[in-house]
């Protein structure tokens, strides 16, 4: 069976975050982990950087694509993105949503980006 070229990237804007949850590598890791076996992805690897003064980055690298955070304690701010393809593309909006409930921001803005044919977009070579 062929591989099915299509996927779902969701970018995700959370504001007014607990500043001391976005500067916290364990719970933020914690929290992407769950989200990513809750949506019934495959997580390969996960990987995380403490920075400082402050703020954090998270990296899953998953059987069906990616997932990341990163965050700006000082405003309040998480970057989510995470991308799904092949049969788990929906995942990718589930993550998101379980990354909100996690999370508790008080400002959402999400988007999310169709890509390979589910976009009904033709490929071409260069």
């Amino acid at each position: 069976m062929a591989a099915e070229f299509s996927g779902r990237h969701v970018l995700a804007e959370f504001g007014g975050v607990d500043p001391a949850l976005c500067d916290d590598l364990g719970r933020l890791e914690a929290a992407l982990r769950h989200a990513l076996t809750a949506a019934g992805v495959t997580v390969c690897d996960v990987v995380g950087k403490q920075f400082e003064p402050h703020g954090v980055t998270v990296l899953a690298l998953l059987a069906e694509s990616h997932a990341s955070l990163h965050t700006y304690p000082e405003t309040g701010d998480i970057f989510v993105d995470v991308f799904t393809c092949g049969g788990a593309a929906d995942s990718a909006g589930t993550v998101a949503e379980l990354l909100r409930v996690a999370l508790a921001p008080e400002h959402v803005r999400i988007s999310t980006v169709l890509r390979g044919r589910a976009a009904g977009g033709q490929t071409s070579s260069m």
